[in-house]
């Protein structure tokens, strides 16, 4: 590819770049469309008022920028929780290590590998990307020492700043568990795998258990119901919410003067219809056991932090299959269709999600050959003459070869996420973030994997069939003993083109997309206009999705180090590509996605590992491309930096890594003894309500319809402009009408 190809892919992302920012900073003043890009908590202070200035709402304003420049990591905090706080310094160690990295590489590596050998250069936009790749050095060159430089420069930069990082994330995550004083999750734990009896149910089972063995610290207990009946109530009630939202619009009388009456308003109707339902979802214990049926789970509650933690991480039985404890989730985070699977059945569930990930990986190998073979056709043109009529025309085979293949690979792309999700669903998670982070791993690894690594080899594949006939091809002499020596002398370096073009389609124009909402966009001017519906889908926002982000920054991380000194050109694309995303991602979390639970930053020990796997990949690319140069002395000395970061990440690992699994137990002893004793009673009394099954059901139903009242409400005091973070309420915590029973608690013991 030449020079000029990749240009021309850079002209149309940075342009579709700029119409999309534009055209986001006209889109966020329209009042219609505001539940878009403020989320449900703007969505509930709707103005209703005529704005004057009503022209300045069509006219572009970077005033956003300045919005999400000036939020501060105290605000991301107490907005995003720990997660958020965890993305935006990936962002920012990933900003001021490839800082580093493109200051040193394009002011001594790129030189050195563009005059690497004597030849006849063109211009600049006319020159092939090669050239100013390490494919353009000869072999014993003297100048490999400055890549080897170069090299220990940013691995050594990269490790310091990974050091600050993780004490920093670190005191966060201490003061992240430290803060959970008042959280009825330090008492729960969840109990899966209750031996089923004939003589007795699970209640009585499990009351019996702990009331024998830890007859000092059980507290009580709260019983996961398995029903469904109990699905149907759920569905029911989302469908009554939706019935209101077509009633509300019907008046019960006009105000003509002449009757008195007076015009039904559609808040009153919402209020009252949603007090019934909220009635009608009202239970006691004898309805419960005659509506659901109890499962082999419950949350079980203790009087102490330190006795759920030590119980929770203990063996109670010599089978593995019963009595499997785990810390409970928070009451917002758990995943309630899962405690209801028989825990035997796990390993089962794994097995089948684990081979069909591996049969989708393999189906996805076609997808990218189709990629590199559109990447590639001007070497496809000689073994298949056909193709020579498409690139006769220089723009078409700029825009084929430069622009379409990492359009198509995003496409491509769109549906692993769900899909994964759905694998992570299908495992048992027993909590939406462990879900979420599941399905993080999965898209990471199907991104190294497929992105990385299987483009690698098809594209080699594909660049070396001129030097085959198609009979030998066909006859799979195509991969021979010297294929494992192109893949790290030319591979490599001849493919940074595409993945050049991969950051500025699935990096840059990705983000603007991302700003401007384009799904609920579209879903939403569907809906309301070719539809006539009142309300939409998207009328209450969505979390964010880390499991979709956190493995695109990690790709992109992972194309910089290992091109950082064979191909520097990809360095200040990538550096346009963080700074974007520290703003994009910072207005969504102030604007637009809520976050209703929080892992408390256990993203991190995936971004550290990932990152150093990445640096260590490239390193060892550095070794095999110093042994093809003929470098002996200089991979020696990359071997050793490749020892000293391995060891970094042990150290890194066993200092910082292990706060984000357990609890200390001084800790917890501390949170106990510095805890008042009415504050834990009071405690005490909410931990059945907040982990009533019922009540969930019955507080999402009151959600939805509360949600409807006060969307539809007349007047609002409070528009979008007085909106400030950390002053709202996003979740509509009421309290519930539920007689959840609770099971067990005995009033002496409170």
């Amino acid at each position: 590819m030449e020079l000029s190809a990749l240009l021309t892919s850079a002209g149309i992302n940075i342009g579709l770049c700029l119409l999309l920012f534009s055209l986001y900073s006209v889109l966020r003043k329209q009042p219609s469309i505001r539940n878009v890009y403020f989320g449900r908590t703007l969505a509930q202070m709707r103005s209703k008022r005529h704005d004057s200035y009503w022209f300045d709402r069509f006219v572009p304003s970077p005033s956003w920028i300045l919005k999400a420049w000036e939020l501060t990591e105290e605000e991301i905090l107490a907005i995003g929780g720990l997660d958020a706080v965890v993305l935006v310094r990936t962002l920012v160690f990933s900003i001021r290590v490839f800082s580093i990295a493109a200051i040193v590489c394009m002011s001594l590596v790129l030189p050195l590998n563009y005059f690497g050998q004597e030849m006849q250069h063109k211009q600049i936009p006319a020159e092939s990307l090669e050239v100013f790749t390490t494919q353009n050095i000869e072999e014993g060159s003297k100048w490999l020492w400055a890549h080897v430089l170069a090299l220990y420069v940013i691995s050594c930069s990269a490790c310091i700043l990974l050091y600050f990082e993780n004490k920093s994330i670190v005191k966060l995550r201490l003061a992240h568990i430290r803060g959970l004083n008042q959280n009825s999750s330090c008492f729960a734990v969840l109990v899966r795998g209750i031996p089923r009896s004939l003589e007795e149910s699970y209640s009585d089972s499990l009351k019996r258990f702990f009331m024998t063995y830890f007859p000092c610290s059980y507290l009580s207990h709260q019983m996961v119901y398995h029903s469904g009946k109990l699905q149907k109530l759920a569905k029911t009630a989302e469908k009554m919410c939706d019935m209101l939202s077509h009633h509300s619009t019907q008046q019960s009388c006009a105000p003509c003067g002449f009757c008195g009456g007076q015009q039904a308003n559609a808040s009153s109707i919402h209020s009252n219809e949603s007090n019934e339902i909220e009635k009608g979802i009202d239970f006691n214990a004898d309805d419960l056991h005659a509506r659901g049926e109890e499962s082999a789970a419950a949350f079980v509650f203790f009087k102490t932090r330190y006795a759920a933690a030590s119980i929770a991480q203990a063996h109670l039985s010599d089978n593995p299959m019963l009595w499997v404890t785990d810390l409970a989730p928070e009451p917002r985070d758990v995943y309630w269709p899962n405690l209801c699977i028989p825990y035997r059945l796990f390993w089962m569930r794994r097995i089948a999600t684990g081979a069909a990930t591996i049969a989708f990986l393999v189906f996805f190998l076609l997808p990218v050959a189709i990629v590199q073979g559109l990447a590639n056709l001007e070497k496809l043109r000689q073994t298949f003459p056909f193709l020579k009529g498409i690139l006769e025309k220089k723009l078409a085979s700029q825009l084929i070869t430069g622009y379409l293949p990492p359009v198509t690979l995003v496409l491509f792309l769109y549906i692993v996420p769900p899909l994964m999700m759905l694998f992570s669903t299908m495992e048992g998670s027993i909590s939406r973030s462990e879900r979420k982070r599941a399905t993080c791993y999965k898209v990471l690894y199907f991104n190294i994997w497929n992105v990385f690594f299987v483009n690698l080899v098809s594209g080699t594949v594909i660049t070396r069939l001129d030097n085959f006939s198609l009979n030998e091809v066909f006859n799979q002499k195509l991969i021979n003993r010297n294929l494992p020596s192109n893949l790290a002398d030319r591979a490599v370096p001849a493919l940074v083109k595409f993945f050049m073009t991969y950051v500025l389609t699935s990096g840059w124009t990705s983000l603007a997309c991302e700003l401007v909402q384009l799904y609920p966009l579209v879903f939403n001017f569907i809906w309301k206009v070719i539809f006539k519906q009142k309300h939409g889908p998207f009328d209450e926002a969505w979390t964010f999705p880390f499991h979709t982000e956190v493995p695109r920054i990690l790709l992109f991380v992972l194309l910089g180090f290992v091109f950082a000194i064979l191909a520097p050109l990809i360095l200040p694309l990538l550096l346009v590509y963080f700074f974007l995303a520290y703003l994009v991602y910072r207005n969504q979390i102030l604007n637009v996605y809520l976050f209703e639970y929080d892992s408390g930053g256990r993203y991190w020990p995936i971004i550290q590992n990932t990152t150093i796997f990445s640096l260590v990949l490239g390193q060892i690319i550095a070794v095999g491309l110093f042994v093809l140069k003929k470098s002996t002395v200089c991979s020696g000395f990359t071997i050793l930096l490749i020892g000293f970061t391995v060891l970094f990440n042990e150290y890194c690992r066993r200092r910082f890594h292990l706060v984000f699994n357990y609890i200390a137990a001084h800790v917890l002893i501390e949170m106990d003894q510095q805890g008042d004793q009415n504050k834990r009673e009071d405690m005490y009394r909410e931990l059945h309500s907040a982990y009533c099954q019922l009540e969930w059901i019955a507080k999402k139903a009151g959600r939805s319809a509360e949600f409807l009242s006060k969307s539809e409400g007349d007047d609002c005091t409070k528009g979008a402009g007085d909106f400030k973070p950390g002053n709202e309420s996003v979740d509509g915590d009421r309290p519930c009408d539920v007689n959840c029973p609770s099971e067990n608690v005995e009033s002496s013991k409170l």
